[in-house]
């Protein structure tokens, strides 16, 4: 027999998405500032093995 009552995950769809966006957003964004993290270490190595040089 069907399930009476309220639908499952309607009355909080809104909020689950909210969330859901704000982790993915989170996890975007560490991913860019570990990037750019690295990045900058490369360069100051790059530029260290230059002066060396």
């Amino acid at each position: 027999m069907a399930k009476t009552g309220r639908d499952k995950n309607t009355k909080n769809k809104a909020k689950r998405t909210k969330l859901l966006a704000r982790k993915i957003n989170k996890k975007k964004s560490e991913v860019l500032l570990r990037k750019e993290k690295l990045k900058a270490i490369i360069q100051k190595a790059n530029k260290a093995q230059e002066e060396k040089l």
